[in-house]
């Protein structure tokens, strides 16, 4: 393959229509990836009335991208770094829509399963590709607003994905969901091909394929493990032995890492306090928040009774909350420090799941709006701090890695967030919902999901909207729970701002020391720019 040598961003000053077309089309592609974290998740009823598929099954449908997506993400952005951006976006996007096209041709929820992991290796190669995009092609006057628009896509496209999914079981199936998935990286993907330029690092390590087979194979065990507890039993010696493969690989992983001269992920990183604090807060707030809406969506759906649309909408307030909160942290930030308003959105995430985690069937929508604001505010005035401590904990030549663990937290949180809550929902479903007198074969087609149960009508449905209840209380319980941890680790971490803790070596507080900067640096992560003053 032709070396393929950096833009110079310098020479493109002067085409700015170009940059406003390269800007649109990464955004676009960013946009369809992220969205497809949560927009699935409106359709679940109707995927599960058609497919057949068990509460199990859907929680592997839906986790399936975001896991395969974070165990991916960065090896597929050290492959984009050194074989090219452009290169890289354009066969994520092929991936990624033309699986797609094949999940909108199936009925089988195993196939489906297998497919949204393909649309998850798509996703890796498209997300990191996008920012490393921009920053290389725009010039520095102008490239402070385009990461600025950048940030703005990857935090408002879960929220319009569930919009779109929404907008579109109005009027089809929940195929549609894929088909526009096809219709967005088609798009994408011819923009990419008439406007983005290539650009790549050739002098780039080799990406540490070692590395990444341990840790997607960790993964895998682990979430594997907790998706199919509810199945064979927490206690099966099954589900015990691979939660302990996944966890002795991860271990395994970071052994490996520390040995390597070109690690995907340096740990010794995480001998920085505020790197660690943040990085943890980040990876328990969305484990917290997809779980929620893996949760909610069926809630609002199958027991309330909304539409999609419906549904989708009823979720708006949380970003009204989220946006006016997430400008208003930096402001609070810089007057109080990040540790105050940092703990205060995560006391809020977890007050806000606690508030509705109390809902019944027929529960009023203003105890669910209780819930959804102080969520969002939460959700606005915690990620700031949380994301700001990742990447101003490290150097300038160590944005990349700062970059990096920011994708990687969110998305790994994201899955194991689906994965966990998912279990203890479907866990509690099948064990709270008692059907005496109802035949063998139709009794476990009721617990094996609420769909299948609500098609059934009667009383069985009543009692498995009832036991369903009970489920979603202990997973948002849960979600809440794992929020006050990531406050405990902020606030332990943070406890002494400015001052490092006993026994703790100098730039544990938030440097980065010259030995662990030259460790660092030869890391192969996701190579995102240099941080952007300004």
């Amino acid at each position: 393959m032709p070396a393929v040598k950096p833009p110079d961003p310098s020479a493109a000053t002067g085409h700015p229509a170009r940059h406003g077309a390269v800007l649109l089309v990464t955004c676009l592609a960013l946009g369809a990836v992220v969205a497809a974290m949560a927009s699935l998740n409106v359709a679940l009823p109707d995927l599960g009335r058609e497919t057949r598929a068990s509460q199990t099954q859907l929680s592997w449908i839906v986790d399936a991208y975001g896991l395969v997506f974070a165990a991916l993400l960065l090896p597929a952005g050290a492959i984009g770094d050194r074989f090219g951006r452009r290169r890289a976006l354009l066969a994520g996007l092929a991936v990624y829509g033309g699986g797609s096209g094949l999940a909108a041709l199936t009925t089988d929820p195993g196939t489906l399963l297998v497919l949204r992991g393909v649309l998850g290796a798509g996703a890796a190669l498209v997300m990191p590709a996008t920012l490393s995009t921009i920053t290389s092609t725009f010039p520095r006057a102008r490239r402070a607003r385009a990461v600025s628009v950048w940030a703005a896509v990857a935090g408002a496209s879960a929220v319009v994905g569930l919009l779109a999914s929404g907008t579109l079981l109005e009027f089809w199936s929940w195929r549609s969901v894929f088909l526009l998935n096809v219709l967005l990286a088609l798009v994408a993907l011819v923009g990419t091909l008439l406007f983005v330029p290539e650009s790549a690092e050739p002098g780039a390590p080799r990406v540490d394929v070692v590395g990444a087979l341990l840790v997607a194979a960790g993964l895998a065990a682990l979430v594997y493990s907790v998706i199919e507890a509810p199945t064979r039993g927490w206690g099966d010696p099954a589900t015990l032995g691979g939660i302990a493969l996944g966890l002795a690989v991860l271990a395994g992983f970071t052994g490996w890492e520390l040995r390597q001269r070109h690690p995907l992920l340096d740990p010794g990183l995480f001998r920085n306090r505020r790197f660690a604090a943040g990085s943890i807060s980040i990876t328990l707030q969305f484990f917290a928040f997809f779980g929620y809406i893996f949760v909610v969506m069926q809630y609002l759906q199958l027991v309330r009774g909304d539409s999609a649309l419906t549904a989708a909408l009823s979720v708006l307030p949380m970003a009204v909350a989220m946006v006016p909160l997430s400008r208003l942290s930096p402001v609070l930030t810089g007057r109080f420090g990040a540790r105050r308003p940092w703990l205060a959105g995560l006391l809020l995430i977890a007050a806000a799941l606690a508030v509705l985690a109390t809902l019944d069937a027929g529960s009023p929508y203003g105890l669910v709006l209780a819930g959804l604001l102080p969520l969002g505010a939460g959700m606005g005035l915690a990620m700031t701090p949380a994301t700001t401590a990742v990447t101003d904990a490290l150097p300038r030549s160590l944005q990349n890695v700062g970059s990096a663990m920011n994708d990687l937290s969110r998305e790994l949180g994201g899955a194991l967030g689906i994965a966990v809550l998912g279990s203890i929902l479907s866990a509690t479903y099948r064990r709270h919902l008692e059907l005496p007198g109802l035949p063998a074969d139709l009794a476990d087609r009721a617990r094996s999901s609420l769909g299948a149960a609500s098609a059934a009508g009667g009383a069985v449905a009543e009692q498995a909207r009832s036991a369903f209840v009970d489920g979603m209380r202990l997973a948002l319980l849960g979600g809440a729970a794992a929020t006050l941890l990531a406050a405990l680790v902020v606030a332990l971490l943070l406890r002494r701002p400015g001052q490092p803790a006993e026994g703790e070596p100098d730039g544990a507080d938030g440097t980065v020391t010259p030995a662990d900067a030259r460790r660092a640096t030869r890391a192969t992560v996701v190579r995102l720019p240099e941080r952007v003053d300004g």
